[in-house]
C-alpha cells in the first residue's frame, strides 16, 4: 500500500530523525509504528546511521501489529525483521539471524539481557508502549536500564497520559533520558511536584500533583517530546477511523467456516429475504466476537480473541477514557468478567463519565440515542462488535465526535479477519444503510468455499 503521510505523521518522523531521544506520545490510531518505522528506514537503509534496532512491544503487538506495518507499506520495502517471540529456542534462534529489526515482548527484556548470552548490541531501542515500563521496581525497568548507556537512539511511542499518569513519567523518562530531565531519583520528582492525596496519618496511598506541576513537566520534557498538545498548529485530523485486525487461530477459523457452511446446507436452494439473512448474519457476528447463543439462549464460547486485542487497546489509551460499543449481552458479560468497566445507563453514569471518573465505559448502541453528550468524558471509541445499522453506528460515534469535543477522536473497530465482520464494516465505510447490503454480504458469505 501507498504511504500517503499526512502533516503530524511526516513532522513526526522527522522529529525522530532529528532527536536521538524522542518520546512520540500520540493517541492510539494516528499511526505510530508506521511513523517509527518511516524513521528507522531512513536510518538503516539510507544514512546507514543505525545497524541493529530492537522493538520491545505487548506480545501480540510485537507479533502480530509490527510484522504486519512492516510487510504493509511499500515505502518500507527492502526493511527485514525477526520477530523474537515462542519458546527460548525459537527466541534465540530469532535473535541470531542477520537483520535490521529484531521484534522482542516486553515480558522477555529480563532474558534478553541476563539470560540469553545475547550481546546486547543494539544501537537503537524502540519501546512500543512506554507507559509498560512505569514502575521503576520491575525488572524489565532495570534490566533496560541496565543497558541503556549502550544505545544510541531511544524511541519511547504511548498515547498523551492523562493527568493521573503523570506520576509514571519519571520512570519512563529515566529509561529515555538516563535522568536528564526529571532526575536520577524518584523522591526528588515527587517532592518537587506532587501532594499526598489518599493517605492514613503517615502512611501515604497516592499523591495528586501540585497546581502547575503538569506544566512545569512538559516543559522539561517538551524538548524530546512530541504530543498532541505540542503539535495542536498541524491540522490534525479531526475524527480518526481505524481498523484493528484480529486473527483467529486455524482451529477457530475452521469452526466459524463450519458453522457458515452449515448454514448453506440449511438453506439449500431456497432465496435469502432480509428476515433470515438477519438471523444467519447474527449468528456469524456473534461468532466473529468469540461467543454464540444456541436455540436455549446458553452462550457456547468460542475464542477470546477480540478480548486480548481489546486489553491492548485500553493499555494504549494510557490512562485516559475509553468507551467500548458492544451488541450481544454475551459480549458485555465477556467483556465484564475481564476487564472493571461501568455501563452508561442512568444520568450519574453520564454525568460520572464527563467528569473523568470512569477509566473504561461500556454501551450498547440502542441506548446511545440523540443528545447522549459524552464528548467531556473522553475522545477514544472501540468497537468490540458492529452493527448493521449505520443509523445507530453513527449515532454512537456522535456521542464523542460532536461539538464541544476538545481532542482528536480515534474510533476503533476490532474486526475479525476472514469473517462477516470484514463485510459489515465495508457497508459502514460504504454509508449503505439499505437491506440489500446485508442481504448481498450474507449471500457473498454464503458462497465462499
Amino acid at each position: 500500500m501507498k504511504y500517503n503521510p499526512h502533516k503530524y505523521q511526516t513532522y513526526a518522523t522527522k522529529f525522530i530523525l532529528e532527536h536521538p531521544i524522542a518520546a512520540v506520545f500520540l493517541e492510539m490510531g494516528l499511526g505510530k509504528s508506521v511513523i517509527t518505522l518511516s524513521a528507522i528506514f531512513d536510518l538503516c537503509l539510507d544514512s546507514f546511521e543505525i545497524g541493529k534496532v530492537l522493538v520491545i512491544a505487548p506480545l501480540r503487538v510485537a507479533r502480530d501489529t509490527w510484522p504486519a506495518e512492516i510487510n504493509k507499506w511499500e515505502h518500507l520495502k527492502g526493511l527485514e525483521f525477526s520477530v523474537a517471540i515462542g519458546t527460548e529456542e525459537e527466541r534465540l534462534s530469532a535473535l541470531k539471524k542477520p537483520t535490521s529489526i529484531y521484534l522482542i515482548n516486553r515480558e522477555n527484556v529480563e532474558w534478553l539481557v541476563s539470560k540469553s548470552n545475547i550481546p546486547f548490541d543494539f544501537d537503537m531501542v524502540v519501546i512500543d508502549e512506554l507507559s509498560s515500563f512505569k514502575s521503576y521496581g520491575a525488572k524489565r525497568f532495570k534490566s533496560l536500564l541496565k543497558v541503556r548507556p549502550k544505545v544510541k537512539r531511544i524511541v519511547g511511542l504511548t498515547g498523551t497520559p492523562s493527568g493521573n499518569g503523570l506520576m509514571d513519567l519519571w520512570a519512563e523518562f529515566r529509561i529515555l533520558d538516563m535522568g536528564k530531565r526529571l532526575g536520577r531519583y524518584i523522591t526528588h520528582y515527587r517532592n518537587s511536584f506532587f501532594t499526598p492525596d489518599k493517605r492514613n496519618q503517615q502512611m501515604v496511598f497516592s499523591y495528586k500533583p501540585l497546581p502547575g506541576a503538569e506544566d512545569a513537566i512538559y516543559r522539561l520534557i517538551s524538548d524530546i517530546m512530541i504530543s498532541m498538545k505540542t503539535v495542536d498548529f498541524l491540522k490534525m485530523p479531526e475524527c480518526v477511523i481505524n481498523e484493528v485486525p484480529v486473527c483467529l487461530s486455524e482451529k477457530e477459523q475452521l469452526a466459524y467456516d463450519s458453522f457458515r457452511k452449515e448454514m448453506v446446507l440449511q438453506l439449500g436452494d431456497g432465496e435469502i429475504d432480509a428476515m433470515n439473512a438477519a438471523v444467519l448474519s447474527g449468528k456469524l457476528l456473534q461468532m466473529a466476537n468469540g461467543a454464540i447463543y444456541d436455540e436455549d439462549k446458553n452462550v457456547h464460547f468460542i475464542h477470546d480473541r477480540k478480548l486480548d486485542a481489546l486489553e491492548d487497546l485500553i493499555e494504549g489509551a494510557n490512562g485516559k477514557p475509553v468507551l467500548i460499543a458492544y451488541w450481544y449481552n454475551h459480549d458485555l458479560e465477556r467483556i465484564k468478567e475481564k476487564f472493571n468497566v461501568r455501563e452508561i445507563k442512568t444520568s450519574k453514569d453520564i454525568k460520572d463519565w464527563n467528569n473523568g471518573d470512569i477509566p473504561v465505559a461500556v454501551i450498547h448502541p440502542a441506548s446511545a440515542g440523540h443528545g447522549l453528550n459524552l464528548q467531556s468524558g473522553g475522545s477514544t471509541l472501540i468497537w468490540f462488535g458492529l452493527t448493521w445499522s449505520l443509523e445507530l453506528y453513527q449515532q454512537t460515534n456522535a456521542r464523542l465526535w460532536r461539538q464541544g469535543q476538545k481532542n482528536t477522536v480515534v474510533i476503533h473497530h476490532l474486526i475479525a479477519k476472514g469473517t462477516i465482520d470484514e463485510r459489515v464494516m465495508q457497508a459502514l465505510k460504504d454509508k449503505d444503510n439499505t437491506q440489500s447490503a446485508l442481504i448481498e454480504a450474507v449471500k457473498a458469505t454464503l458462497k465462499e468455499d
